[in-house]
């Protein structure tokens, strides 16, 4: 039997900022936070959000960080401690530039990517090492600064699309828990993009 997984999304805190292209890994978390069981988050020490439940046979931590997306590092690793997941029972949800809208992509290790929450989580947890649910929410048009781009709110066109997209992220993040990720690629990455 598996030990528990945490799944952290990512994102900023405040009304400003909820509907915003880097704040899908909070949307992907609440909706997983549905699917185990409908219960609220509540504020932990370690400053972030969290809920725990049971995703796919096994007890999961769902969390969303307090703090600026940039330093979202600290309180994961203090969650990691706290429920002693370790890194590689880590996966964190979060938007990527790199990857068309909607265009869901999993990966274990490598680079951030210029992702500053991504880097922040290294830094603090010693480790690359851990599972990534890459949200695609496309490229900045012309010459639209990508620091102001991830803080708008996503099209009228992309919304009609969103909730699907979040929802296919969702089931990722869950047959990760399940599956592993080498079956979970070969699933997800034909389904989208």
């Amino acid at each position: 039997m598996p030990g528990p997984a945490m799944v952290v999304g990512l994102g900023n805190p405040g009304p400003e900022y909820a509907e915003t292209r880097h704040n899908v890994g909070f949307r992907v978390v609440e909706l997983l936070a549905a699917r185990a069981g409908g219960g609220r988050f509540s504020k932990h020490k370690s400053n972030a959000d969290v809920l725990e439940g049971r995703l796919a046979g096994r007890k999961v931590v769902l969390a969303k960080p307090r703090t600026y997306m940039n330093v979202s590092g600290g309180p994961v690793a203090g969650l990691l401690r706290y429920f002693s997941v370790p890194a590689t029972e880590l996966v964190v949800v979060h938007d990527d530039l790199d990857l068309g809208f909607g265009v869901i992509r999993l990966k274990q290790g490598g680079g951030e990517g210029g992702h500053n929450g991504l880097r922040s989580i290294s830094q603090s947890i010693g480790t690359r090492d851990y599972l990534r649910v890459r949200f695609g929410i496309g490229r900045p048009p012309g010459r639209q600064d990508p620091a102001d781009f991830v803080l708008k709110r996503f099209s009228s066109v992309e919304n009609k699309e969103l909730e699907f997209a979040v929802d296919l992220a969702a089931d990722a993040a869950e047959a990760l828990l399940a599956d592993g990720l080498e079956p979970t690629q070969n699933r997800f990455h034909a389904l989208s993009g």
